[in-house]
């Protein structure tokens, strides 16, 4: 079982993306990765955001956890609401993800269903994602 942290900042009805092959057919995702041994979510989520975005984040509340099962794999996503509180956006450092990063960016909320996103993601996003905290079951559950 792997874990992953993702964190999502949104300013002014915009969210920040990454612009990066996702492998499931969709270029545009929250940032975020994997939490490696011996770190703490919070942590790892801090990391990631300064690796794949070059912002500087607080970690906020539990937006939710949920289940991905892509076959032999079973990853467990836990996503925060976080806080920019330092840093430019887009200062990448190349080679810093395993997937490469063409851009990253704040993007409208309304703007997500045409970028590969569900209806149902934006509509949480938009509505401040209601049932903060919670678990969610399958990560299709939440749009994704």
């Amino acid at each position: 079982m792997h874990v992953r942290v993702t964190g999502v900042v949104i300013e002014d009805d915009h969210i920040l993306l990454l612009n990066q092959d996702t492998g499931s057919g969709r270029a545009w995702s929250l940032p975020g990765g994997k939490v490696e041994e011996g770190e703490s979510l919070s942590a790892a989520l801090v990391r990631e955001m300064r690796e794949e975005t070059a912002i500087e984040v607080a970690v906020g509340r539990l937006l939710y956890v949920c289940d991905y099962l892509p076959g032999a794999i079973h990853v467990v996503h836990v996503t925060f609401e976080a806080k920019r509180t330092g840093g430019t956006v887009g200062d990448v450092t190349e080679g810093a993800d395993t997937r490469p990063i063409r851009g990253v960016e704040f993007v409208k909320l309304a703007d997500l269903p045409g970028l590969g996103f569900t209806e149902k993601f934006g509509q949480l996003a938009m509505a401040g994602f209601p049932g903060a905290g919670s678990y969610m079951g399958a990560k299709s559950n939440i749009g994704l």
